[in-house]
C-alpha cells in the first residue's frame, strides 16, 4: 500500500508537470501565431478541462472509483496521446484561426471554438486523473496536494528550459513523454489490454518527435506580411523564454519609417527583424552609407543640438544607437533586456550590428529598461525612448500590452535624469481616430506640470512627416536659436511643425495635410489646460497611465461604445480597439462556459448533497483568489527583477513551491478549521497591498542576486500559507459531504480560469493594486463559508 501511495505521488508530479510545461509551450505558439492576448484566451479555455473533469467525477464517481486501477493509466495515456497531437489538430486539420477575422467571418468564430476544445482534451484526460486520485486519496490530501504543486512547478521551469532550446511546436512531444512517464508508473498490477493500449499511446507519441506540427501564423502578423515579400527568406531563426526571434531577408526589404519625401540618396537594403513574428526594428546600415533616419522625424533632437551622453531604452536592433554614433555623440549606454535577440543579432549581422557592440562609445546593458532607470545614477543630455504604434494603426491588438516605459512615474523618472539641457525623445505613429500621439503629449505635459514647470509649452517641440510625429521633451526652455534650428530642420525634410512654443497655426500643415484637424484640436485642448475636459469627453481613454496600470495603448471606452459606431460605423468599431473587445469576449465565453461546468453537477446531485453553493463559494473563492494574487504579484516583481519572463517564471515558482510546502505541513493537523487559514491568506494580501511597493523601491539598488533572494523571502510566507485553506478544506468537505469532492476539485481549476480571464480586464480598469485587495476579498469569501455537518 506505501509503495502504491508512492508510486501515485510520482505520478501526480509528472503528470501535473507534464500540463503546467504544455500551458507555457501553448502560451507563446499561440503568441507567434495571434498575439499575447489570445493565447491566454485560449489557454484559459483549454484549461476548463478542469472543470469538465470535476463534473464528469461527480457524476461518476462510484463508477470510477471502483476501476481506479486499470482507469488511472488510461487516462494518463489519452491525456499524452492529446499533448502530443493537439497542435498537428488544430493548425494542420483546422489552420488555426484568425482572430483579427473573429467580427468579420462568421465560420472563423466556429475554428476558435473547436480549437479550444481540441486544446482543451490534453487537460480534461490529465485533470480526471489527478481529480480520481484526490478522490481517492482525500485524507491524505496534503502529501498528494503537495506533490500536485511541486510537479506543476516543475513543469514551468521544464516549459522555459524547453522554450529556450527548441521551437515551441517541438516541445508537445516531449510534454506528452511525461504524461506518459506517469501512466506507465502505474502500470504495475494491470492487465494486458492496458498495457497494450500504453504501448500504442508510445509508438503515437515517439512518432510525433519526428513529425512535429507546423505553427500557422495570422495573417495580418508582421512575419507573416513580411514573408509575402518577393524572396523573402528566414536568414535566421532562434528560440527563446523570452519570445522566439526571427531575421527575415528580403531583395525588396527597405526601412523608411518616417523618411522625408525629400530625400535624395540611398535607401539600403535590410534585414527585419521579429519576436514572436512582431517587428521589432530592421538592422542598422552600415557606417559608409548614408542613413535614411537623419532624414525622418528621428532626427529631431540633433537638429536643436549634438548630445554628448546619450540613453537608448528598449535598443532592440540598435538602429537609434546607430543613429547617435552617426551623429558624433561622446558615449552611448544602450539597454535590452532580451538577450537572445542581441546575441542572434550579433551571431548573423556582424558588420551591422556587431559593430555596435564593439564600439567603444557604447555600453551595453542587459536589463528592464524601467530597473535600469531605477538603478542607474548618470544622466544624460538625450534620452530615446522605442516609437510608439504602427504605420496604418495597430487595431488595439497590444491593448493588453503592459508599457512600463510610458507611465507617469516612468516620465518623472526620465526627467531626473536629463541634464540641465537634456531632452527626452519618442516617435509616434499618427492613427486616425487620434490616440497614440495624444496621450503621449498628454503624459508629457502632465509630467511637466507634476515636475512644478509653469509653462510646460517652453519645454516641448514635435515635428510631423507623413506618417510620424517626433515629440522633444527639454528640461529647460528652448531657445530662439534651437527654435530657428527646428524650423530649418522641418523645412529641409519638408516636415511640419506640430508643437513649438511660438508656433503659428499656418505653419502646421505646410507639407503633410490631414484628412481632418482633430490631432490639432486635440493638442490644442491639452496644451491650453482644457486636459480634464478632454479626458472625460473624448470618445477613447488618452489621460496618462500609471505604473498601476500601465496599459499605453489601451484606449476603449466600454461606455463608449455606441457613440464609436456612431462616428466610425458599427463594422469598423471593432477594428479600432479589437485587443480590448476579443478580450471582453473571452471573458463572457469564459464566465458562460463556468457557469455550465459548475452549476449543472447541482441538479445531479442527491438531496441530500444540495448543500453545494457553499462548495461553490468555498473553492471557487480560493480559485479565483489564487490567481489573482498570482498575476498582481508577476506584475510587482518584473519591475523589481528587470526580466519579465524570468519574473513570470520565480513568483509563479515560489508560489508553486511554498503552497507545496503548506499543503504538506496540513497533514500534520489534526483540527481541520480551513476558514482560519483563509483569512489568514487575506490578512497577507492586505499587507503586501499596504508595503510591498515601498519594499521593492527601497531595495532596488541592490544586485540581482540579492533581489532574487528577497524576493524569495517575500513571496514565501505568503505562499506557505496560500497552499493551506484548499486542502484542509477538502478534507473537511470528505467528512461531511464526500460525493461533493471532485466537484470541489473542479470548482477550484475551473473558478481560477474565470478569474485569469478578467484579471487583466479588472487591471486595466481599477489597477493591480487593487486587484491584489480583491484577491483578499475573494479569500474572505472564503472565509465565511460553513460547511454543513461541520463539528
Amino acid at each position: 500500500m506505501v509503495g502504491l501511495c508512492n508510486l501515485r505521488h510520482l505520478s501526480l508530479a509528472l503528470v501535473s508537470a507534464a500540463l503546467l510545461a504544455f500551458q507555457i509551450v501553448l502560451l507563446q505558439s499561440l503568441a507567434t501565431s495571434q498575439w499575447h492576448h489570445f493565447a491566454s484566451f485560449v489557454i484559459s479555455i483549454a484549461l476548463l478541462g478542469f472543470g469538465a473533469a470535476g463534473t464528469i467525477l461527480t457524476l461518476t464517481r462510484n463508477w470510477m472509483v471502483a476501476r481506479q486501477g486499470p482507469l488511472l493509466p488510461l487516462l494518463l495515456c489519452a491525456s499524452a496521446v492529446a499533448l502530443a497531437g493537439v497542435m498537428r489538430l488544430t493548425q494542420g486539420l483546422l489552420g488555426g484561426f484568425d482572430s483579427l477575422l473573429l467580427f468579420v467571418v462568421p465560420g472563423e468564430m466556429l475554428r476558435l471554438a473547436a480549437v479550444a476544445f481540441l486544446l482543451m482534451l490534453p487537460f480534461f484526460f490529465g485533470a480526471l486523473a489527478i481529480g480520481l486520485i484526490f478522490t481517492v486519496e482525500t485524507e491524505r490530501i496534503g502529501s498528494y496536494y503537495f506533490a500536485n504543486m511541486f510537479g506543476s512547478g516543475l513543469g514551468s521551469i521544464l516549459g522555459l528550459v524547453g522554450l529556450s532550446l527548441l521551437l515551441p511546436q517541438s516541445l508537445p512531444p516531449f510534454c506528452a513523454l511525461l504524461a506518459l512517464a506517469a501512466g506507465a508508473v502505474l502500470m504495475p498490477g494491470t492487465g494486458r489490454s492496458v498495457r497494450s493500449v500504453m504501448l500504442c499511446g508510445l509508438i503515437l507519441v515517439a512518432a510525433s518527435l519526428f513529425l512535429p506540427a507546423q505553427l500557422h501564423l495570422s495573417q495580418y502578423k508582421d512575419l507573416s506580411r513580411t514573408l509575402d515579400l518577393p524572396e523573402a527568406t528566414i536568414v535566421a531563426h532562434r528560440p527563446a523564454a523570452a519570445g522566439q526571434v526571427h531575421i527575415v531577408a528580403s531583395p525588396v526589404l527597405r526601412s523608411a519609417a518616417g523618411v522625408s519625401l525629400n530625400w535624395s540618396g540611398p535607401m539600403p537594403r535590410t534585414k527585419a527583424v521579429f519576436i514572436n513574428g512582431d517587428m521589432v526594428g530592421s538592422l542598422p546600415p552600415l557606417p559608409a552609407i548614408n542613413n535614411p533616419r537623419d532624414a525622418s522625424t528621428f532626427a529631431l533632437p540633433y537638429a536643436v543640438r549634438t548630445p554628448h551622453s546619450v540613453l537608448v531604452l528598449n535598443a532592440g536592433t540598435g538602429v537609434d544607437v546607430a543613429q547617435a554614433l552617426g551623429q558624433n555623440v561622446g558615449t552611448v549606454v544602450a539597454v535590452e533586456p532580451h538577450r537572445p535577440l542581441t546575441e542572434t543579432l550579433r551571431r548573423n549581422a556582424p558588420e551591422s550590428f556587431g559593430r555596435l557592440l564593439t564600439d567603444i562609445r557604447v555600453t551595453w546593458q542587459e536589463t528592464a529598461s524601467r530597473t535600469w532607470l531605477a538603478r542607474d545614477r548618470q544622466s544624460y543630455d538625450l534620452i530615446i525612448l522605442p516609437g510608439i504604434g504602427g504605420f496604418g494603426g495597430n487595431a488595439g491588438l497590444f491593448a493588453l500590452r503592459e508599457q512600463p516605459l510610458l507611465t507617469r512615474e516612468a516620465m518623472r523618472r526620465i526627467w531626473e535624469k536629463l541634464t540641465p539641457q537634456g531632452m527626452l525623445t519618442i516617435t509616434a505613429w499618427v492613427d486616425y481616430p487620434v490616440r497614440n500621439p495624444v496621450r503621449l503629449l498628454a503624459s508629457l505635459v502632465e509630467t511637466l506640470v507634476d515636475e512644478g514647470v509653469a509653462k510646460p509649452t517652453d519645454h516641448i517641440a514635435a515635428v510631423r512627416s507623413w506618417g510620424t510625429i517626433t515629440v522633444c521633451l527639454k528640461r529647460t526652455p528652448y531657445t530662439s536659436g534651437e527654435l530657428d534650428n527646428i524650423r530649418a530642420f522641418a523645412t529641409r525634410w519638408a516636415f511640419d511643425p506640430a508643437l513649438l512654443p511660438d508656433l503659428r497655426p499656418e505653419e502646421r500643415q505646410v507639407y503633410n495635410r490631414l484628412q481632418d484637424e482633430s490631432l490639432f484640436v486635440l493638442f490644442d485642448a491639452i496644451i491650453n489646460d482644457e486636459r480634464e475636459a478632454l479626458y472625460r469627453d473624448y470618445a477613447f481613454r488618452v489621460w496618462p497611465v500609471s505604473d498601476d496600470q500601465p496599459f499605453f495603448s489601451q484606449f476603449l471606452r466600454w461606455g463608449r461604445l455606441t457613440t464609436m459606431a456612431e462616428l466610425y460605423g458599427k463594422h469598423t468599431t471593432p477594428f479600432l480597439e479589437l485587443g480590448m473587445l476579443v478580450a471582453g469576449l473571452a471573458a463572457l465565453v469564459l464566465t458562460i462556459l463556468a457557469v455550465l461546468l459548475i452549476i449543472l453537477p447541482l441538479v445531479r446531485l442527491p438531496r441530500e448533497g444540495r448543500h453545494g453553493w457553499e462548495t461553490l463559494f468555498y473553492f471557487g473563492g480560493l480559485g479565483i483568489g489564487y490567481m489573482w494574487t498570482e498575476l498582481a504579484l508577476i506584475h510587482r516583481f518584473i519591475f523589481y527583477l528587470g526580466q519579465p519572463v524570468y519574473a513570470a517564471a520565480l513568483v509563479v515558482g515560489v508560489l508553486l513551491a511554498g503552497s507545496a510546502t503548506g499543503s504538506a505541513l496540513t497533514g500534520r493537523f489534526t483540527e481541520l478549521r480551513p476558514w482560519r487559514w483563509a483569512a489568514v491568506v487575506a490578512g497577507t494580501l492586505v499587507l503586501y497591498a499596504l508595503l510591498l511597493t515601498s519594499l521593492l523601491q527601497a531595495t532596488l539598488p541592490l544586485p540581482l542576486p540579492g533581489r532574487v533572494t528577497l524576493a524569495v523571502l517575500i513571496l514565501l510566507p505568503a505562499a506557505v500559507v496560500m497552499g493551506m485553506p484548499f486542502p484542509l478544506g477538502l478534507r473537511l468537505l470528505n467528512r461531511v459531504r464526500s460525493a461533493e469532492v471532485p466537484w470541489a476539485w473542479g470548482i477550484n481549476g475551473c473558478l481560477s480560469v474565470v478569474g485569469a480571464a478578467v484579471a487583466t480586464l479588472i487591471a486595466v480598469e481599477v489597477g493591480y493594486s487593487l486587484l491584489l485587495i480583491l484577491a483578499a476579498g475573494a479569500y474572505l469569501v472564503s472565509v465565511a463559508v460553513r460547511f454543513r455537518g461541520e463539528e
